[in-house]
């Protein structure tokens, strides 16, 4: 049944990505949007929004939507979309972070996606278990010494940072840059994006491939056990130009920040407001990747992608012409109370649980077994040494639709 008047009215208000009310709990909406036969058309992202588990799984796992025009529009079709949604006149954005494997498909993402898969293995993760909990065991100590903290900003920023630059073969002294630049550039691909958006996008980009240039220099006369090593030999060995060393790098690195930090601090929240399932996890460990799981499904930090359809195809018995946007909703599909049983409760034993939270189909994020580990050894050793943690105040979670975390999560340590 097509979507009344009323109803798209209804939604239209509701649905705000920008407002601090939608910001804090968008699975109302979420559930009014599941509730509809037909996608939502979403005019700020002149995207089509699917909400439910089968639906977004099937898009995301359908070969044929695609995560770039350039895969199969003309080249003047591209270049006028890119200036309708203000994507143009940044050129090393569009050259480095735009051009990125995580924009790209067909061969070309294959050729870039096998070159790093080999890397992210979960036995090849597994080495280095004892250096995040080395970096936990250190962020503690100086956590300990403390009673009122910010979980955001004194210990959850840290461990992706240390962590992802270390693999990468980063300077420790140089890993706080990165959260910086990654943030800078992540926050373009949300609806609002401004001048000042677009600039700071720009600059934070210029900066960060400045640094990888240099360092790949230094990585080239002086080669390392690190991940960046390891993509020179790849370049040398003709499998990527500079341009994708430098582009690849760049999503390694920026990839593992932000996200992990918006999981470990939205994790921490579900368990604060969930003392049951807090205690249950303290007094048995084992349950770490259980409960790790359950965070990034009950509270996912990517609730939106998008897909492009190369075909005319048809979704949800709707047939939609070539080129068209969806946008997956990830959020709301990891909430289908027709996929995961009383799927609004937090439940640290869930299983099974085939969560969205780190996409599906070709661009399955890569570094999910880093990221689960990263989680799992956090919240045990945090559980293990600190005896209670209370929350302080409510926490407020940013605005926009690419991404879901409290801006910081003030707690009180015993």
């Amino acid at each position: 049944m097509p979507i009344s008047s009323h109803q798209h009215k209804a939604i239209q208000a509701a649905f705000q990505p920008g407002r601090q009310n939608f910001a804090e709990n968008p699975y109302g909406v979420y559930a009014l949007l599941r509730e509809l036969d037909e996608p939502f058309y979403y005019e700020d992202m002149n995207a089509h929004l699917l909400s439910r588990y089968p639906d977004v799984d099937g898009v995301a796992r359908d070969g044929r939507m695609v995560r770039s025009l350039e895969a199969f529009m003309p080249a003047d079709y591209v270049a006028e979309q890119q200036h309708l949604a203000n994507f143009h006149d940044m050129p090393n954005h569009e050259r480095f972070v735009q051009f990125s494997m995580l924009e790209r498909d067909g061969e070309l993402h294959r050729r870039l996606r096998m070159i790093v898969l080999q890397e992210f293995t979960r036995s090849w993760v597994a080495q280095y278990t004892s250096m995040i909990q080395q970096t936990v065991d250190k962020l503690l100590d100086t956590l300990l010494e403390k009673k009122d903290i910010d979980f955001i900003a004194d210990f959850a920023v840290h461990i992706p940072s240390y962590v992802i630059g270390h693999v990468l073969g980063v300077a420790d002294e140089d890993c706080p840059m990165l959260r910086t630049w990654s943030e800078n550039i992540v926050q373009y691909f949300d609806a609002d994006r401004s001048e000042a958006r677009k600039q700071l996008a720009e600059q934070a980009t210029t900066e960060f491939a400045l640094y990888l240039k240099d360092l790949i220099a230094q990585r080239g006369r002086r080669p390392g056990k690190d991940l960046l090593t390891r993509l020179i030999s790849a370049r040398d060995a003709g499998k990527l130009n500079e341009d994708e060393l430098i582009s690849t790098s760049m999503l390694i690195l920026a990839g593992g920040h932000g996200s992990t930090i918006d999981v470990l601090g939205n994790g921490m929240l579900a368990l604060l407001n969930h003392p049951d399932q807090l205690a249950e996890l303290r007094n048995n460990p084992a349950l770490a990747p259980a409960a790790v799981q359950e965070m990034i499904r009950y509270d996912s930090p990517l609730p939106f992608f998008h897909r492009y359809a190369s075909v005319e195809c048809e979704v949800m018995g709707i047939s939609f012409p070539k080129g068209t946007k969806f946008g997956l909703l990830y959020g709301s599909a990891n909430r289908d109370p027709k996929q995961f049983s009383d799927a609004d409760r937090f439940d640290t034993n869930r299983n099974p649980n085939r969560h969205l939270g780190f996409g599906r189909g070709a661009h399955l994020c890569l570094g999910n077994n880093l990221a689960r580990l990263n989680m799992e050894i956090t919240f045990s050793s945090l559980l293990a040494r600190i005896k209670t943690i209370e929350l302080r105040q409510t926490p407020r979670f940013r605005l926009g639709l690419a991404s879901r975390g409290v801006r910081e999560l003030a707690v009180r340590l015993g």
